[in-house]
Protein backbone atom coordinates (compact mmCIF):
# COMPACT_ATOMS: atom_id res chain seq x y z
CA UNK A 1 0.00 0.00 0.00
CA UNK A 2 1.25 3.42 -0.87
CA UNK A 3 2.32 5.94 1.72
CA UNK A 4 -0.26 8.98 1.92
CA UNK A 5 0.56 11.96 0.47
CA UNK A 6 1.66 14.37 3.39
CA UNK A 7 0.63 17.98 2.29
CA UNK A 8 3.30 20.65 2.83
CA UNK A 9 1.90 24.79 3.91
CA UNK A 10 -1.32 23.37 5.09
CA UNK A 11 -3.62 24.72 8.15
CA UNK A 12 -1.90 25.51 11.10
CA UNK A 13 -2.56 23.62 14.24
CA UNK A 14 -5.12 25.74 16.96
CA UNK A 15 -2.18 26.47 19.57
CA UNK A 16 0.42 27.79 16.69
CA UNK A 17 -2.35 29.34 14.90
CA UNK A 18 -2.73 31.39 18.51
CA UNK A 19 1.08 31.45 18.80
CA UNK A 20 2.04 32.56 15.07
CA UNK A 21 -0.77 35.28 15.28
CA UNK A 22 0.45 37.24 18.40
CA UNK A 23 4.11 36.98 17.08
CA UNK A 24 3.30 37.99 13.78
CA UNK A 25 1.16 40.95 15.47
CA UNK A 26 4.14 42.72 17.58
CA UNK A 27 6.49 42.20 14.80
CA UNK A 28 4.32 43.78 12.53
CA UNK A 29 3.88 46.61 14.95
CA UNK A 30 8.10 46.37 15.53
CA UNK A 31 8.35 46.62 11.28
CA UNK A 32 6.15 49.40 10.56
CA UNK A 33 8.74 51.38 13.37
CA UNK A 34 12.06 49.81 11.50
CA UNK A 35 10.57 51.31 8.18
CA UNK A 36 9.91 55.05 10.04
CA UNK A 37 13.29 54.50 11.16
CA UNK A 38 15.02 53.63 8.41
CA UNK A 39 13.52 56.64 6.48
CA UNK A 40 14.62 59.05 9.04
CA UNK A 41 17.84 57.59 8.59
CA UNK A 42 17.95 58.27 5.46
CA UNK A 43 17.07 61.78 5.97
CA UNK A 44 18.68 62.69 8.96
CA UNK A 45 22.09 61.76 6.41
CA UNK A 46 20.85 63.31 3.58
CA UNK A 47 19.69 66.72 3.99
CA UNK A 48 23.02 68.69 4.11
CA UNK A 49 21.83 70.89 7.39
CA UNK A 50 21.63 67.26 8.99
CA UNK A 51 24.16 65.40 7.73
CA UNK A 52 26.94 66.64 10.68
CA UNK A 53 24.68 66.10 13.34
CA UNK A 54 23.73 62.59 11.61
CA UNK A 55 27.68 62.09 12.09
CA UNK A 56 28.13 63.46 15.24
CA UNK A 57 25.54 61.46 17.46
CA UNK A 58 26.04 57.87 15.65
CA UNK A 59 29.79 58.72 16.72
CA UNK A 60 29.58 59.68 19.82
CA UNK A 61 31.40 57.35 22.69
CA UNK A 62 30.23 56.62 26.28
CA UNK A 63 30.38 53.63 28.22
CA UNK A 64 33.42 52.83 30.79
CA UNK A 65 36.01 52.56 29.24
CA UNK A 66 38.24 50.13 31.70
CA UNK A 67 35.66 47.33 31.02
CA UNK A 68 36.46 48.06 27.50
CA UNK A 69 33.10 49.03 26.79
CA UNK A 70 33.98 52.45 25.76
CA UNK A 71 32.04 52.55 22.24
CA UNK A 72 30.43 54.45 19.78
CA UNK A 73 26.27 54.87 19.48
CA UNK A 74 26.55 53.07 16.53
CA UNK A 75 28.29 50.31 18.32
CA UNK A 76 25.79 50.00 20.87
CA UNK A 77 22.99 49.65 18.77
CA UNK A 78 24.96 47.05 16.83
CA UNK A 79 26.47 44.61 19.64
CA UNK A 80 23.86 45.70 22.44
CA UNK A 81 20.71 46.42 21.46
CA UNK A 82 20.78 43.57 18.48
CA UNK A 83 21.91 41.23 21.08
CA UNK A 84 18.60 41.49 22.89
CA UNK A 85 16.66 40.99 18.89
CA UNK A 86 19.58 37.40 19.05
CA UNK A 87 18.09 36.49 22.34
CA UNK A 88 14.57 36.51 21.21
CA UNK A 89 15.30 34.70 18.06
CA UNK A 90 17.04 31.78 20.09
CA UNK A 91 13.51 31.78 22.59
CA UNK A 92 12.11 31.40 19.33
CA UNK A 93 14.01 28.79 17.68
CA UNK A 94 14.20 26.86 21.22
CA UNK A 95 10.33 27.09 21.20
CA UNK A 96 10.18 25.84 17.46
CA UNK A 97 12.41 22.66 18.47
CA UNK A 98 10.70 21.72 21.32
CA UNK A 99 6.93 22.65 20.60
CA UNK A 100 6.58 23.88 17.26
CA UNK A 101 6.47 22.56 13.95
CA UNK A 102 10.64 22.04 14.08
CA UNK A 103 9.37 19.29 16.43
CA UNK A 104 8.66 17.42 13.86
CA UNK A 105 11.31 16.12 12.02
CA UNK A 106 8.62 15.75 8.81
CA UNK A 107 6.97 18.87 9.39
CA UNK A 108 10.86 20.64 10.05
CA UNK A 109 12.02 19.70 6.84
CA UNK A 110 10.31 21.68 4.73
CA UNK A 111 11.35 25.22 6.44
CA UNK A 112 14.72 24.09 7.77
CA UNK A 113 15.25 23.13 3.73
CA UNK A 114 14.38 26.45 2.32
CA UNK A 115 15.95 28.32 4.85
CA UNK A 116 19.32 26.73 4.26
CA UNK A 117 18.47 26.93 0.08
CA UNK A 118 18.07 30.58 0.66
CA UNK A 119 21.05 31.08 2.58
CA UNK A 120 23.72 28.99 0.13
CA UNK A 121 22.05 30.62 -3.11
CA UNK A 122 22.17 34.33 -2.45
CA UNK A 123 25.65 33.32 -1.25
CA UNK A 124 26.41 31.59 -4.36
CA UNK A 125 25.72 34.35 -6.46
CA UNK A 126 27.51 36.30 -4.63
CA UNK A 127 30.66 34.75 -5.18
CA UNK A 128 30.33 34.25 -9.05
CA UNK A 129 28.96 38.02 -9.33
CA UNK A 130 32.44 39.06 -7.54
CA UNK A 131 34.34 36.15 -8.94
CA UNK A 132 33.74 37.24 -12.41
CA UNK A 133 33.72 40.71 -11.97
CA UNK A 134 37.22 40.84 -10.09
CA UNK A 135 35.48 41.85 -6.49
CA UNK A 136 36.08 41.04 -2.78
CA UNK A 137 34.23 37.59 -1.44
CA UNK A 138 34.60 39.03 1.83
CA UNK A 139 30.74 40.58 1.76
CA UNK A 140 29.24 36.93 0.36
CA UNK A 141 27.59 36.55 4.17
CA UNK A 142 25.53 39.82 3.34
CA UNK A 143 22.51 38.72 0.68
CA UNK A 144 21.73 35.45 3.20
CA UNK A 145 19.71 37.08 6.12
CA UNK A 146 16.21 37.75 5.91
CA UNK A 147 14.39 40.41 7.88
CA UNK A 148 10.78 38.83 8.80
CA UNK A 149 10.17 42.62 10.97
CA UNK A 150 10.63 44.29 7.47
CA UNK A 151 8.66 41.87 5.62
CA UNK A 152 5.70 41.66 7.80
CA UNK A 153 5.66 45.82 7.61
CA UNK A 154 5.24 45.62 3.81
CA UNK A 155 2.63 42.85 4.39
CA UNK A 156 0.65 45.46 6.77
CA UNK A 157 1.30 48.27 4.20
CA UNK A 158 -0.08 46.39 1.30
CA UNK A 159 -2.90 45.23 3.26
CA UNK A 160 -2.52 41.45 1.95
CA UNK A 161 -4.79 38.99 3.00
CA UNK A 162 -1.48 36.29 3.56
CA UNK A 163 -2.95 32.93 4.61
CA UNK A 164 -1.86 31.78 8.58
CA UNK A 165 0.46 29.30 6.77
CA UNK A 166 2.59 31.24 4.21
CA UNK A 167 2.92 33.73 7.42
CA UNK A 168 3.92 31.12 9.96
CA UNK A 169 6.27 29.98 6.79
CA UNK A 170 8.16 33.11 6.59
CA UNK A 171 8.15 33.41 10.14
CA UNK A 172 9.91 29.61 11.04
CA UNK A 173 11.76 30.80 7.66
CA UNK A 174 13.35 33.56 9.55
CA UNK A 175 13.80 31.81 12.71
CA UNK A 176 16.15 29.57 11.25
CA UNK A 177 17.62 32.03 9.02
CA UNK A 178 18.87 33.98 12.45
CA UNK A 179 20.36 30.69 13.77
CA UNK A 180 22.39 30.73 10.74
CA UNK A 181 23.01 34.59 10.74
CA UNK A 182 24.85 34.41 13.91
CA UNK A 183 26.34 31.29 12.95
CA UNK A 184 28.19 32.86 10.30
CA UNK A 185 29.15 35.86 12.43
CA UNK A 186 30.32 33.73 15.38
CA UNK A 187 32.47 31.39 12.57
CA UNK A 188 33.69 33.82 9.89
CA UNK A 189 33.52 37.49 11.93
CA UNK A 190 35.78 36.45 14.97
CA UNK A 191 39.54 37.50 14.79
CA UNK A 192 41.40 37.50 17.86
CA UNK A 193 39.63 35.50 20.77
CA UNK A 194 40.67 35.88 24.18
CA UNK A 195 40.05 33.69 26.15
CA UNK A 196 39.84 34.71 29.38
CA UNK A 197 37.05 36.94 28.53
CA UNK A 198 35.84 33.86 26.59
CA UNK A 199 35.64 31.33 29.59
CA UNK A 200 34.44 33.72 31.75
CA UNK A 201 30.95 34.44 29.43
CA UNK A 202 30.93 30.61 29.26
CA UNK A 203 31.09 30.47 33.52
CA UNK A 204 28.45 32.72 33.19
CA UNK A 205 26.45 31.11 30.72
CA UNK A 206 26.78 28.53 32.87
CA UNK A 207 25.60 30.35 36.13
CA UNK A 208 22.65 31.30 33.98
CA UNK A 209 21.76 27.46 32.86
CA UNK A 210 22.05 26.54 36.77
CA UNK A 211 19.80 29.58 38.12
CA UNK A 212 16.99 28.41 35.30
CA UNK A 213 17.10 24.66 36.48
CA UNK A 214 16.89 25.56 40.06
CA UNK A 215 14.07 27.72 39.06
CA UNK A 216 15.00 30.90 40.48
CA UNK A 217 13.20 33.65 39.78
CA UNK A 218 13.70 37.71 39.02
CA UNK A 219 14.62 39.76 36.67
CA UNK A 220 17.38 41.83 39.52
CA UNK A 221 19.00 38.22 38.93
CA UNK A 222 19.23 37.66 35.60
CA UNK A 223 19.60 41.05 34.46
CA UNK A 224 22.32 42.06 35.81
CA UNK A 225 23.65 38.76 35.14
CA UNK A 226 22.88 38.99 31.22
CA UNK A 227 24.44 42.02 31.01
CA UNK A 228 28.23 40.12 32.46
CA UNK A 229 28.04 37.62 30.07
CA UNK A 230 27.04 39.95 26.79
CA UNK A 231 30.15 42.54 28.01
CA UNK A 232 32.37 39.26 28.60
CA UNK A 233 31.89 37.95 25.51
CA UNK A 234 32.07 41.59 23.43
CA UNK A 235 35.56 41.20 25.15
CA UNK A 236 36.59 37.64 24.06
CA UNK A 237 36.13 38.67 20.66
CA UNK A 238 33.34 37.34 19.78
CA UNK A 239 30.30 39.70 18.31
CA UNK A 240 27.97 39.98 21.55
CA UNK A 241 24.90 39.42 20.00
CA UNK A 242 26.18 35.23 20.20
CA UNK A 243 25.44 35.96 24.27
CA UNK A 244 22.11 36.69 23.34
CA UNK A 245 21.22 33.23 21.37
CA UNK A 246 22.84 31.57 23.90
CA UNK A 247 20.60 32.88 26.76
CA UNK A 248 17.39 32.42 24.36
CA UNK A 249 17.88 29.12 23.64
CA UNK A 250 18.84 28.24 27.72
CA UNK A 251 14.76 28.86 28.55
CA UNK A 252 12.74 26.43 28.78
CA UNK A 253 9.94 26.60 26.45
CA UNK A 254 7.63 23.31 27.43
CA UNK A 255 4.81 23.29 29.75
CA UNK A 256 4.10 21.73 33.32
CA UNK A 257 0.85 20.56 34.16
CA UNK A 258 0.58 23.45 36.65
CA UNK A 259 1.63 26.16 33.83
CA UNK A 260 -0.07 28.20 31.43
CA UNK A 261 2.31 29.28 29.76
CA UNK A 262 6.58 28.14 29.73
CA UNK A 263 9.27 30.24 31.12
CA UNK A 264 10.52 30.70 27.61
CA UNK A 265 6.64 31.93 26.40
CA UNK A 266 6.43 34.28 29.01
CA UNK A 267 9.89 36.12 28.89
CA UNK A 268 9.19 36.36 25.12
CA UNK A 269 5.86 38.04 25.49
CA UNK A 270 7.41 40.61 27.99
CA UNK A 271 10.93 41.06 25.76
CA UNK A 272 9.66 40.72 22.06
CA UNK A 273 8.29 44.53 22.35
CA UNK A 274 11.08 45.46 23.27
CA UNK A 275 13.11 43.98 20.57
CA UNK A 276 10.75 44.65 17.72
CA UNK A 277 9.91 48.33 19.06
CA UNK A 278 13.09 49.47 20.20
CA UNK A 279 16.34 47.81 19.65
CA UNK A 280 15.91 46.94 16.03
CA UNK A 281 14.42 50.50 15.14
CA UNK A 282 17.31 52.18 16.90
CA UNK A 283 19.92 49.98 14.84
CA UNK A 284 18.43 50.99 11.71
CA UNK A 285 18.57 54.72 12.86
CA UNK A 286 22.37 54.54 13.19
CA UNK A 287 23.44 51.83 10.68
CA UNK A 288 20.37 52.85 7.67
CA UNK A 289 21.69 56.04 7.49
CA UNK A 290 23.86 55.92 4.36
CA UNK A 291 24.49 58.85 1.69
CA UNK A 292 22.57 58.24 -1.22
CA UNK A 293 23.12 59.65 -4.36
CA UNK A 294 22.41 59.12 -8.16
CA UNK A 295 26.34 58.25 -8.14
CA UNK A 296 25.77 56.37 -5.17
CA UNK A 297 23.01 54.35 -6.80
CA UNK A 298 24.57 54.28 -10.05
CA UNK A 299 27.81 52.43 -8.54
CA UNK A 300 25.81 49.63 -6.95
CA UNK A 301 25.51 48.05 -9.87
CA UNK A 302 28.49 49.02 -11.54
CA UNK A 303 30.92 47.32 -8.45
CA UNK A 304 30.41 43.47 -8.28
CA UNK A 305 30.45 43.98 -4.30
CA UNK A 306 27.37 46.17 -3.99
CA UNK A 307 25.98 43.90 -7.22
CA UNK A 308 26.09 40.56 -5.57
CA UNK A 309 24.21 41.94 -2.68
CA UNK A 310 21.38 43.08 -4.81
CA UNK A 311 21.41 39.69 -7.07
CA UNK A 312 21.83 37.74 -4.13
CA UNK A 313 18.55 39.65 -2.16
CA UNK A 314 16.17 39.97 -4.66
CA UNK A 315 17.19 36.47 -7.30
CA UNK A 316 19.24 34.31 -4.74
CA UNK A 317 16.95 34.51 -1.67
CA UNK A 318 13.91 33.46 -4.35
CA UNK A 319 15.53 31.10 -6.10
CA UNK A 320 16.88 29.57 -3.06
CA UNK A 321 13.69 29.33 -1.14
CA UNK A 322 11.49 28.36 -3.82
CA UNK A 323 14.07 26.03 -5.14
CA UNK A 324 14.35 24.53 -1.46
CA UNK A 325 10.76 24.23 -0.88
CA UNK A 326 10.26 22.64 -4.45
CA UNK A 327 12.64 19.96 -3.86
CA UNK A 328 11.41 19.39 -0.45
CA UNK A 329 8.11 18.57 -1.41
CA UNK A 330 9.45 16.84 -4.43
CA UNK A 331 11.22 14.04 -2.70
CA UNK A 332 9.51 13.37 0.57
CA UNK A 333 6.13 12.20 -0.72
CA UNK A 334 4.68 15.32 -0.13
CA UNK A 335 2.57 17.91 -1.98
CA UNK A 336 1.60 21.49 -1.78
CA UNK A 337 -1.77 22.10 0.09
CA UNK A 338 -4.81 22.15 -2.24
CA UNK A 339 -5.49 25.99 -0.94
CA UNK A 340 -2.50 27.08 -2.55
CA UNK A 341 -0.17 27.08 -5.86
CA UNK A 342 3.37 26.84 -6.15
CA UNK A 343 3.05 31.02 -7.52
CA UNK A 344 2.11 31.84 -3.57
CA UNK A 345 5.06 30.13 -2.57
CA UNK A 346 6.98 32.09 -5.16
CA UNK A 347 5.62 35.28 -4.16
CA UNK A 348 6.64 34.84 -0.38
CA UNK A 349 9.98 33.96 -1.57
CA UNK A 350 10.76 36.98 -2.99
CA UNK A 351 9.33 38.81 0.21
CA UNK A 352 12.26 36.41 2.10
CA UNK A 353 14.47 38.81 -0.13
CA UNK A 354 14.31 41.79 2.26
CA UNK A 355 17.34 41.25 4.30
CA UNK A 356 17.71 44.78 5.69
CA UNK A 357 18.75 44.28 9.36
CA UNK A 358 20.93 41.30 9.76
CA UNK A 359 22.27 42.03 6.06
CA UNK A 360 23.33 45.45 7.15
CA UNK A 361 25.25 44.37 10.73
CA UNK A 362 26.96 41.40 8.36
CA UNK A 363 27.79 44.61 5.41
CA UNK A 364 29.20 46.46 8.93
CA UNK A 365 31.47 43.45 9.95
CA UNK A 366 32.69 42.21 6.70
CA UNK A 367 33.80 45.24 5.43
CA UNK A 368 35.22 46.54 8.40
CA UNK A 369 37.81 49.19 8.17
CA UNK A 370 36.48 50.44 4.53
CA UNK A 371 34.21 52.91 5.36
CA UNK A 372 33.35 54.15 1.60
CA UNK A 373 32.58 50.07 0.63
CA UNK A 374 30.91 49.51 3.85
CA UNK A 375 28.39 52.71 2.58
CA UNK A 376 28.16 51.45 -0.83
CA UNK A 377 26.98 47.67 0.56
CA UNK A 378 24.63 49.44 3.07
CA UNK A 379 23.26 51.33 0.05
CA UNK A 380 23.03 48.39 -2.03
CA UNK A 381 21.33 46.37 1.10
CA UNK A 382 18.64 49.02 1.37
CA UNK A 383 18.43 49.16 -2.71
CA UNK A 384 17.96 45.42 -2.98
CA UNK A 385 15.31 45.47 -0.07
CA UNK A 386 13.31 47.78 -1.63
CA UNK A 387 13.16 45.84 -4.99
CA UNK A 388 12.32 42.74 -3.29
CA UNK A 389 9.17 44.15 -1.69
CA UNK A 390 8.25 45.82 -4.69
CA UNK A 391 8.19 42.40 -6.61
CA UNK A 392 6.43 41.11 -3.60
CA UNK A 393 3.65 43.14 -3.28
CA UNK A 394 3.11 42.95 -7.05
CA UNK A 395 3.25 39.13 -7.09
CA UNK A 396 0.80 39.17 -3.67
CA UNK A 397 -1.57 41.55 -5.08
CA UNK A 398 -2.28 39.14 -7.98
CA UNK A 399 -3.97 36.66 -5.50
CA UNK A 400 -5.18 38.45 -2.87
CA UNK A 401 -8.44 38.37 -3.86
CA UNK A 402 -7.59 34.63 -3.12
CA UNK A 403 -6.06 35.72 -0.36
CA UNK A 404 -8.74 37.37 1.29
CA UNK A 405 -11.34 34.28 0.81
CA UNK A 406 -9.15 31.91 2.46
CA UNK A 407 -8.61 34.01 5.56
CA UNK A 408 -12.10 34.42 6.11
CA UNK A 409 -12.95 30.90 6.07
CA UNK A 410 -10.04 30.42 8.59
CA UNK A 411 -11.47 33.51 11.00
CA UNK A 412 -14.95 32.13 10.37
CA UNK A 413 -16.71 32.02 14.42
CA UNK A 414 -20.50 31.60 13.58
CA UNK A 415 -21.34 29.83 16.97
CA UNK A 416 -19.05 32.64 18.53
CA UNK A 417 -16.80 30.19 21.27
CA UNK A 418 -13.87 31.99 20.28
CA UNK A 419 -12.56 29.68 18.15
CA UNK A 420 -12.80 29.21 14.00
CA UNK A 421 -15.53 26.87 13.08
CA UNK A 422 -12.58 25.41 10.43
CA UNK A 423 -10.74 23.91 13.92
CA UNK A 424 -14.14 22.10 15.15
CA UNK A 425 -15.54 20.37 12.38
CA UNK A 426 -14.65 17.00 14.07
CA UNK A 427 -16.32 17.61 17.18
CA UNK A 428 -19.99 16.71 17.63
CA UNK A 429 -20.77 19.76 20.35
CA UNK A 430 -19.54 21.85 17.35
CA UNK A 431 -22.31 21.01 15.40
CA UNK A 432 -25.26 20.67 18.01
CA UNK A 433 -23.91 24.57 18.76
CA UNK A 434 -24.68 25.10 14.91
CA UNK A 435 -28.05 22.96 14.57
CA UNK A 436 -29.33 25.10 17.40
CA UNK A 437 -28.65 28.44 16.38
CA UNK A 438 -29.51 27.10 13.00
CA UNK A 439 -32.88 26.30 14.38
CA UNK A 440 -33.45 29.82 15.94
CA UNK A 441 -32.75 31.30 12.72
CA UNK A 442 -35.46 28.72 11.24
CA UNK A 443 -38.24 29.61 13.70
CA UNK A 444 -37.49 33.21 13.29
CA UNK A 445 -37.76 32.58 9.80
CA UNK A 446 -40.99 31.16 10.23
CA UNK A 447 -42.27 33.69 12.31
CA UNK A 448 -41.29 36.62 9.64
CA UNK A 449 -42.86 34.32 7.02
CA UNK A 450 -45.99 33.43 8.85
CA UNK A 451 -46.84 37.61 9.90
CA UNK A 452 -46.16 38.52 5.86
CA UNK A 453 -48.42 36.03 5.03
CA UNK A 454 -51.11 37.22 7.34
CA UNK A 455 -51.04 41.11 6.45
CA UNK A 456 -51.26 40.06 2.76
CA UNK A 457 -54.32 37.69 3.22
CA UNK A 458 -55.40 40.76 5.33
CA UNK A 459 -54.54 43.40 2.37
CA UNK A 460 -56.33 40.74 -0.11
CA UNK A 461 -59.69 40.78 2.28
CA UNK A 462 -59.54 44.38 2.88
CA UNK A 463 -59.13 45.11 -0.58
CA UNK A 464 -61.92 42.40 -2.02
CA UNK A 465 -64.22 44.35 0.63
CA UNK A 466 -63.72 47.69 -0.55
CA UNK A 467 -64.45 47.02 -4.52
CA UNK A 468 -67.62 45.16 -3.58
CA UNK A 469 -68.71 48.27 -1.91
CA UNK A 470 -68.31 50.49 -5.09
CA UNK A 471 -70.18 48.26 -7.07
CA UNK A 472 -73.16 48.63 -5.21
Amino acid sequence: MPAPTRKVLGRLSLPERTFVADALRTETVGGVLLLVAAVTALIWANVPALHDSYESVSHFHLGPAPLGLDLSIEHWAADGLLAVFFFVAGIELKRELVAGDLKDPKAAALPVVAALCGMAVPALVYALTNLTGGGSLSGWAVPTATDIAFALAVLAVIGTWLPNALRAFLLTLAVVDDLCAILIIAVFFTADIDFAALGGAAAGLVVFWALLRKGVRGWYVYVPLALVIWALTYNSGIHATVAGVAMGLMLRCTRREDEEHSPGEHIEHLVRPLSAGLAVPLFALFSAGVSVSGGTLGDVFTRPETLGVVLGLVLGKTLGIFGGTWLTARFTRASLSDDLEWADVFAVATLAGIGFTVSLLIGELAFDGDATLTDEVKAAVLLGSLTAAVLATVLLKLRNSKYRRLYEAEERDEDLDGIPDIYEEDDPAYHLRMAAIHERKAAEHRRIAERQTAERLAEVTGGAGEEDDRRA
